[in-house]
């Protein structure tokens, strides 16, 4: 007997195609949320998830291989999120504006969920290990790129390596905040604009 790959693992069996098929997918994926939430990792388990979602173990299986395979879902389901929001992000006038909009798309969009979005930080890193879904990457890199190109930040940050910088900052104060219980988002905003255009003040003045 073959034993089934760890990628096999990790899709989905099949996608719903009927709206209650869908709706019973889109339950055992915002059950599992909510297990994550209110128990952590240690209880979070199938059965749990198929307990709260308020159906048999072997409904969630007819969609899901795994706890894995729900957990890369209910990522994917955050990622959609996040990139909705960023979609409202490409009508700015300025660099500035844009990298502020981006930092409060973040901040928002963590301190909604906070406990769940920081372990799924740590879940995204096991469970894409490959690097196969780069979407969100790519969208940060895109949207950041295109404010250091605007006029008003300095031209000697307008590389990858500056954009990745930016997203390396936004990200570790906004997780650190939101491991540390901290939901002041206007203040959150504040620090890492700071730190955010401090960072593109020392590129311009050319410190080291």
């Amino acid at each position: 007997m073959h034993k089934k790959s760890s990628r096999s693992l990790l899709e989905p069996r099949k996608k719903p195609v009927q709206a209650r098929s869908a709706a019973t997918v889109a339950t055992i994926i915002e059950a599992a949320a909510c297990i994550l939430e209110q128990r952590g990792l240690a209880d979070y388990t199938t059965n749990a998830i198929a307990n709260l979602a308020g159906v048999s173990p072997g409904s969630i299986y007819q969609y899901f291989p795994s706890r894995d395979a729900i957990t890369r879902a209910l990522i994917e389901r955050e990622t959609d999120l996040l990139l909705g929001d960023f979609s409202e992000l490409n009508a700015f006038s300025s660099g500035r504006e844009g990298l502020g909009s981006l930092i409060g798309a973040m901040v928002n969009r963590q301190l909604k969920r906070p406990t769940l979005t920081c372990l799924l930080n740590i879940e995204r890193k096991r469970l894409f290990a490959d690097d196969r879904d780069k979407r969100l990457k790519n969208e940060l890199v895109r949207i950041v790129l295109s404010c250091l190109e605007r006029s008003d930040l300095p031209a000697t940050a307008r590389h990858s390596p500056a954009a990745a910088d930016l997203i390396a900052i936004i990200g570790g104060i906004v997780d650190s905040a939101a491991q540390r219980g901290d939901a002041n988002a206007p203040l959150l905003i504040s620090r890492v604009r700071r730190a955010i255009f401090g960072y593109l003040q020392i590129t311009c003045d050319g410190l080291e």
